[in-house]
């Protein structure tokens, strides 16, 4: 109990001064996961001499880290956006991880002279992307949808595919017929998991009278954690269960979106610092020093053989331009999953394990900042960038459950297509009306002759009955304008 405000305090100042990392990163074009491994490695043996070397717990709190991350990316990943990309998206999750684990494995096998066991598994644990530094980075570059969407449910889904592999390789199980089998088994069941928690939460969550609107992202969030405990119980993937059944509650209609969303992310933001300080503080400067030739080896196999062969392998069906084949081969980041990964052999005191952790350091750091300050670069000489077109509408829901109603919240984004557009061409169904706008701050009660403006915050009361028609008819005006019904625009 002596020791319980020293370790609040340093935690909170620890907090604190890896939030104002993220403003100096930005000012100076890093990525912000490198401050907080070197807030972590401060803290550590070379600095405040603080000692952690415990593998089984950073394992444990790293794949805790990574249930946040993954829900967060889950729920505010939007259906329509990856939809196109879900082909691609799978096909990256799936077979570009096993053609990445074999050329890798294949390449650092003869290299480095590594035997074959612990050469695969070092592909293993290189073989998937990260979700927090692909959510933070692809979704402010203004490159397509179809490729952002892509490269998100890549991140999203290859890690569990990856971890398996980690998993068999490291525990030594024989590889036979029964292999594949057990993949799809563990695939599939984390699947309907994943689904039948999305489906069921989100149904629950919208009959829910909650006495708290705070209690709404909590509840949310409980949901994934299940999914995850529950995939796991089931022997199946826990970590794609937890991002599907996000991506399905995200993309449902929940009372109070806007703030589970906005819960969401401050927990993932949370997750990514305390997650990058813990595995700086495991990490050993001496140690680091001595990985750096087996670190770069490994990183450009990666980043200059294995990626590009195994997106080349893995669009073939798709018939995807050289373009963007060029740029999903550039953006495959790694972050902290890898680094994650490492530790479950380390973990199992495999020998050669404490070799991979180092090594893989050292290649994080690198291509982070390799990758990190060239993308936006490539994006741009690709001809890939651009302002991504206007966005639409943001719609947040709230009951009123006593009286059978609801309260839509819908803030008109710039380039809109219902700037102009009159109240009374809105023609939302009958229940529904306009009951407020907000305007440059100031609200009124708007008239049928009022004419909507883009940045306009919209109060909009709606009988349960109606409110999915009244939903769909903003988003329709919203791409398509007053003449939406005659373009041929549903708002689905």
């Amino acid at each position: 109990m002596d020791q319980l405000p020293l370790v609040l305090g340093t935690g909170g100042a620890v907090l604190l001064v890896a939030v104002l990392a993220v403003r100096i990163s930005t000012r100076l074009g890093l990525p912000s996961l490198l401050l907080y491994l070197a807030i972590g490695v401060l803290i550590g043996e070379a600095g405040f001499g603080v000692q952690f070397e415990n593998p089984t717990l950073t394992e444990s709190l790293g794949l805790a880290a990574l249930v946040m991350i993954l829900t967060e990316g889950g729920l505010t990943t939007r259906w329509q956006a990856v939809k196109p990309s879900l082909g691609v998206g799978i096909a990256l999750s799936t077979v570009a991880v096993g053609v990445s684990i074999a050329i890798t494995g294949t390449a650092l096998h003869y290299l480095l002279g590594l035997d074959w066991r612990m050469a695969l598994l070092w592909g293993a644990v290189l073989a998937s992307t990260d979700a927090a530094a692909v959510f933070s980075v692809l979704r402010t570059l203004g490159v397509g949808k179809k490729i952002v969407g892509a490269l998100e449910l890549e991140s999203g889904i290859n890690d569990a595919p990856a971890y398996i592999a980690v998993v068999v390789l490291a525990g030594g199980t024989t590889v036979d017929w029964t292999l594949p089998l057990l993949i799809v088994y563990e695939l599939g069941i984390g699947l309907a998991i994943g689904l039948f928690f999305g489906w069921v939460g989100a149904a629950a969550l919208r009959r829910a009278a909650l006495p708290a609107t705070g209690l709404y992202p909590v509840a949310t969030v409980a949901v994934c954690v299940l999914a995850y405990s529950s995939g796991q119980f089931a022997h199946a993937s826990g970590l794609l269960a937890t991002y599907v059944a996000a991506l399905v509650l995200g993309n449902s209609k929940l009372p109070h979106r806007s703030d589970t969303l906005s819960f969401a992310e401050g927990l993932g933001w949370l997750a990514q610092i305390g997650l990058f300080v813990l595995l700086g503080l495991f990490a050993s400067p001496q140690r680091l020093l001595e990985s750096i030739v087996p670190g770069l080896v490994a990183g450009a196999v990666v980043l200059l053989l294995a990626r590009p062969v195994s997106v080349l392998i893995s669009m073939a069906p798709f018939k995807m331009p050289w373009r963007e084949q060029v740029f999903l081969s550039w953006a495959g980041l790694r972050g902290a999953v890898p680094i994650v990964l490492a530790m479950i052999p380390l973990g199992q005191q495999l020998p050669g394990a404490e070799r991979l952790v180092d090594a893989v350091f050292v290649l994080v750091i690198v291509l982070t900042l390799l990758q990190g300050a060239t993308l936006g670069p490539l994006a741009k000489w690709l001809k890939l960038s651009g302002d991504g077109g206007p966005k639409e509408i943001e719609v947040d829901a709230a009951p009123l459950d006593e009286l059978g109603a609801e309260l839509l919240q819908v803030r008109i984004q710039q380039g809109s297509k219902m700037h102009g557009v009159y109240l009374s061409e809105l023609r939302l169904p009958e229940g529904a009306t306009v009951s407020l706008i907000v305007r440059a701050g100031a609200g009124f009660t708007p008239l049928k002759t009022t004419r909507l403006q883009e940045l306009d915050q919209l109060l909009v009361v709606t009988t349960e009955s109606s409110r999915n028609t009244a939903e769909l008819r903003l988003r329709a005006v919203d791409r398509a304008g007053r003449l939406a019904r005659w373009r041929g625009e549903s708002g689905n």
